[in-house]
């Protein structure tokens, strides 16, 4: 899938995987990540985005303190 906005996308891309075969594309990377009930880098400080834990759960807890 192509992506007009891709080159934007990516400057602002805050995740670490680099080999990621969806860094820039956002809607695949939204949509793989909540396929697996998980939330994408961007979502996350990062400290908690370096550990990969992408859990709801870990969301709850980061948008808590």
């Amino acid at each position: 899938m192509s992506c007009d906005n891709m080159k934007q996308n990516l400057q602002n891309c805050t995740c670490t995987y680099m080999s990621c075969s969806k860094r820039g594309k956002c809607c695949e990377c939204i949509s793989y990540h909540l396929s697996m009930r998980q939330l994408p880098a961007c979502c996350f400080p990062p400290e908690v985005e370096r550990t990969y834990d992408r859990s709801f759960e870990k969301f709850i807890e980061c948008q808590s303190k």
